[in-house]
């Protein structure tokens, strides 16, 4: 594998990550079969995003390469490409795990050049996949940026987060701390081939529930939603009723985007999953990673409308509101999470 000169983000524009004497173990284990990891000691933690990144953050960290979530849409995909792997497969289970990531965290944060700016995590892959049920890296993150009062977030799909439910409490009380759940659909059917290797939609939106009733504030990015396959106005208004149940502080939409590397395998999935949708996807996507803003701008307008009717939106932090469920639609007990798949991968 190509490991010397590995940048942050792109191959070639920043400092290496770690070199050829970095790795230093690489191996699988019956416990995660069909999953290859590959530790590795990182030269930093805390990266900056690109200049012309449309994100809303400037920096990041990413405890992991790779993902075993296996969404078969994931926008990271390309990044292990930069390894000498590949984007599909190899993406879902050769796993790079940056084993000295929490006491690289404490030294960055303590050099008299960081200024205590917002960090955002799981913005790339997630840093609750299951990969962390073996490394247990974000105790050690959480504890280093509670320690040093450093604003954070956190996007996952995964439920291990409340394993650090005490830590997130613990920063909460000395900075800000919010997290969001992705969940772009509430269709079984659907998640179990697009998304397998997560727990359910609805294990996660328990996460959310969990995380507000704590104080956490913890909202949904609604995402991605798929065209033709998740967008019918009953598909948005059943995903928007479930969210608000769960007293998250806000719903974003926001639409399947195929970048290169994660096209090429959605597209491939898609051949398989649902061919007659493949000419309808290609004449959508023809523009570019991107479906057309009058697309976007529906799914928004349409999601904003369920997310007004069910009493959900911007709020400040800690006042979630929360609509009762018909009595004979209450939901059960929270859903017990999902085996997850080793074999595909899952994307935010």
């Amino acid at each position: 594998m190509r490991w010397d000169n590995l940048s942050r983000e792109t191959p070639a524009t920043t400092p290496a990550l770690f070199g050829v004497d970095a790795v230093t173990r690489t191996f699988d284990t019956p416990g995660f079969r069909g999953i290859t990891f590959h530790e590795v000691r990182a030269r930093t933690i805390v990266n900056r995003v690109p200049g012309a990144s449309r994100m809303p953050f400037e920096w990041t960290i990413n405890p992991f390469r790779g993902c075993s979530h296996a969404c078969v849409y994931c926008f990271a995909r390309k990044t292990h490409t930069y390894l000498d792997l590949d984007g599909g497969l190899d993406f879902d289970s050769q796993i790079v795990v940056k084993v000295n990531a929490p006491e690289l965290l404490r030294r960055e944060l303590a050099s008299p050049r960081w200024r205590g700016e917002h960090i955002a995590m799981g913005t790339n892959v997630d840093c609750y996949q299951r990969a962390e049920g073996r490394y247990r890296l974000m105790p050690g993150i959480l504890a280093a940026l509670r320690d040093h009062a450093n604003p954070f977030s956190i996007l996952t799909k995964g439920s291990l987060i409340l394993r650090d439910l005490d830590l997130l409490v613990q920063a909460s009380q000395v900075t800000d701390v919010s997290t969001a759940v992705s969940v772009g659909f509430v269709d079984r059917d659907l998640w179990r081939t697009v998304e397998p290797g997560t727990p359910s939609p609805q294990r996660r939106l328990e996460v959310c529930r969990t995380l507000n009733d704590r104080g956490i504030p913890s909202g949904v990015l609604m995402a991605p939603v798929l065209p033709y396959l998740s967008d019918s106005p009953e598909q948005l208004r059943e995903t928007v009723r479930a969210i608000a149940r769960t007293g998250a502080t806000s719903v974003t939409p926001l639409v399947l985007h195929l970048r290169p590397g994660a096209r090429e395998w959605f597209m491939a999935w898609l051949s398989v999953h649902h061919p007659r949708l493949l000419s309808r996807y290609k004449a959508l996507y023809a523009g570019g990673a991107y479906a057309p803003t009058w697309y976007q701008r529906r799914i928004t307008r349409q999601v904003h409308e369920f997310a007004a009717e069910f009493g959900i939106g911007p709020s400040r932090a800690g006042a979630a509101r929360r609509i009762a469920a018909p009595e004979e639609d209450a939901p059960g007990p929270p859903a017990a999470a999902d085996p997850a798949q080793p074999t595909q991968l899952t994307l935010i």
